[in-house]
């Protein structure tokens, strides 16, 4: 019967049931989810070549299955690079949304355009606003026409927002009021779509008030002729 000795790191490994025992309670806090990566794979297969039990020695199709395996999973990690590093090259001038938590654990977003990519000790950052994020921050990315779309609705319910109610308008305001209408014609049906029809209704009551203060204003000014 063949004698096999536990290697890790390099070093010959006791497995009597003591050194078992007196190592059960740090291995127990070992995450058992953790994978090995290529060069782990490697060093395990460099370990069995140097350590490995000379009554029985690995055969040659042993060692090839291995290589084999080593081989495929270094062209998976590879592949995964390759597909990480072209969708990050290809979010560049994309409108996205990152989902950023700080070191308090707090989560926030982060909305903008990708001005660049940077590749840094093989992490990807996406810079959004002057600042660098990690790709793995990606929560959402945007599509132009929509985000352009959504942008104009805002501006446009910010100009109504800023208006006075119909109550307190006064014929100071008649440009601002112009200035909503112009934004709000100036949008396609598409962008139309996205605005508030409460905006719109308040931005009409608003312009029927002002053309009543202007033909006051103008009987007013008929009168005094």
């Amino acid at each position: 019967m063949a004698y096999t000795q536990v290697v890790s790191n390099g070093q010959l490994v006791d497995t009597s049931a003591s050194a078992t025992s007196s190592s059960s309670s740090s291995s127990s806090s070992t995450d058992s989810s953790n994978n090995l990566d290529k060069d782990a794979f490697l060093q395990l297969l460099v370990a069995e070549m140097k350590y490995q039990d000379p009554l029985e020695p690995t055969t040659n199709t042993e060692y090839i299955a291995q290589l084999a395996t080593f081989s495929q999973l270094e062209a998976t990690t590879n592949l995964e690079t390759t597909i990480e590093s072209n969708m990050a090259n290809d979010l560049v001038g994309k409108e996205v949304i990152l989902e950023v938590t700080d070191s308090s654990g707090s989560t926030s977003y982060v909305h903008g355009k990708v001005d660049y990519v940077m590749y840094e000790e093989g992490e990807t950052y996406l810079s959004v606003n002057d600042s660098l994020y990690s790709i793995e921050d990606l929560d959402t990315v945007v599509d132009d026409e929509y985000y352009e779309a959504t942008t104009l609705a805002n501006d446009f319910a910010t100009l109504v927002g800023k208006l006075p109610s119909a109550s307190q308008l006064t014929l100071s305001d008649e440009s601002a009021v112009a200035a909503a209408r112009a934004a709000y014609d100036a949008m396609s049906d598409y962008q139309k779509g996205f605005v508030d029809e409460s905006y719109v209704t308040a931005l009409e009551k608003l312009e029927e008030k002002m053309a009543e203060l202007k033909a006051q204003a103008e009987a007013t000014s008929s009168s005094d002729d």
